[in-house]
């Protein structure tokens, strides 16, 4: 078994950004950082911002969906009329 630092290194940047530890700008500067140092290729930089941006327009959406939710909902005052 073999360990790949490049791949560990773009799935790390991309969970960190979709579990809070680290802001998707911050994960664009490392991956362009890794990229200059070689240890990751510009198809793996492409990667990490593709799932920033599917991330961001899930939670857009997740959003969107929430507020909707809400103004669907009732204020107490209305249910009572």
């Amino acid at each position: 078994m073999s360990f790949d630092l490049s791949e560990f290194l773009t799935e790390g940047l991309i969970s960190s950004v979709k579990n809070g530890l680290i802001p998707s700008d911050l994960a664009t500067v490392y991956a362009g950082n890794y990229l200059v140092k070689s240890l990751i290729t510009q198809a793996q930089v492409t990667q990490v911002s593709d799932a920033i941006t599917a991330y961001k327009a899930a939670q857009a959406a997740e959003n969107q969906a929430q507020q909707q939710e809400v103004n669907r909902t009732p204020a107490p005052e209305d249910i009572l009329k």
